[in-house]
C-alpha cells in the first residue's frame, strides 16, 4: 500500500514557516546526529543536543488512529530488530526536555505491508518519561514502490496540539538489510530513496544513524518541537 495526499515542502518554504509566529507544529532534529557506525549519546544531566527545525509530513493513508500504549511494536512480525530511541524536546525553549508527551509510531513490515482493520502489528505508542525520553522495539521497515523506506511518527504533547512526521534510513544500510532474510525474498531497489520527494525535502533531517546492537541494531533521535 502507498502513503498519497502527503506533499514535499521545500527548503524555502520551511524557512519562511520557521520564521512565522504562532507555528507550533514543526518537528526538530538533533543538530549533531551520530557518526555511522558510532551510537549516539544519550542525553545525561540535563544537556540536550542544540535542535534544528525539520520538515513535516502527512500522516498518510495508513494511519488508523492512536495505537496500543506499548514499547514493543512487533507482534512477532519477522525481520531485523531495530530499538528506536527518541527524546522529544521543546526547540523553542531551548532544547528543554518534554515529559508526558505521548509518540505514535506506525510502519510497515518486512514484506512492505501495514496492519489494517484488527491488526495492529508494528503499531504503538509511548508516553516520554521525565527526561523526555521513550523507546520502541520494531524492526527495519520493508519497502514498497515508489517511496522511501519509512517509520512514521506523531507528537502529542497536550490534548490540543500534535507533530506528524517520519523517519527515514541511508540507502547503504538498507541495501545491507535488504540481502538479508526476510527482506531478501522480494527484489529491493538499489537506492530506495531515490525517487521519493520527501526524503529530498528533508535533506537528512530526519534520517536515522542505525548502529549495531545484538542481532540488530539501535537509532537514537532526538525530536524537537517549536
Amino acid at each position: 500500500m502507498t502513503d498519497q495526499g502527503t506533499f514535499p515542502t521545500s527548503r524555502r518554504t520551511l524557512l519562511l514557516t520557521a520564521g512565522s509566529a504562532g507555528i507550533a507544529a514543526l518537528t526538530a532534529a538533533c543538530a549533531h546526529p551520530a557518526a555511522p557506525g558510532r551510537a549516539a549519546p544519550a542525553p545525561s544531566g540535563g544537556a540536550i543536543p542544540d535542535c534544528v527545525l525539520a520538515v513535516r509530513s502527512g500522516a498518510g493513508p495508513n494511519y488508523v488512529g492512536r495505537g496500543r500504549t506499548r514499547s514493543d511494536v512487533t507482534e512477532g512480525r519477522e525481520g531485523v530488530p531495530l530499538r528506536l530511541e527518541l527524546t522529544v524536546v521543546r526547540a523553542a525553549d531551548g532544547c528543554r526536555p518534554l515529559a508526558g508527551a505521548a509518540v505514535d509510531i506506525w510502519q510497515a513490515d518486512a514484506a512492505g505491508v501495514y496492519s489494517q482493520g484488527r491488526e495492529s502489528y508494528l503499531r504503538g505508542v509511548q508516553v516520554t518519561d521525565g527526561s523526555g525520553r521513550c523507546a520502541f522495539t520494531t524492526i527495519v521497515p520493508g519497502w514498497y514502490a515508489g517511496l522511501a523506506p519509512h517509520i512514521h511518527f506523531k507528537v502529542r504533547p497536550d490534548g490540543r496540539t500534535e507533530t506528524t512526521s517520519q523517519f527515514f534510513l541511508p540507502d547503504a544500510f538498507l541495501r545491507e538489510v535488504y540481502g538479508r532474510q526476510p527482506y531478501a525474498r522480494r527484489k529491493a531497489p538499489r537506492d530506495p530513496n531515490a525517487h521519493d520527494d520527501r526524503y529530498r525535502a528533508a535533506g537528512g533531517r530526519m534520517t536515522l544513524t542505525p548502529v549495531r546492537a545484538g542481532t540488530g541494531y539501535r537509532a537514537a533521535f532526538t525530536v524537537g518541537l517549536a
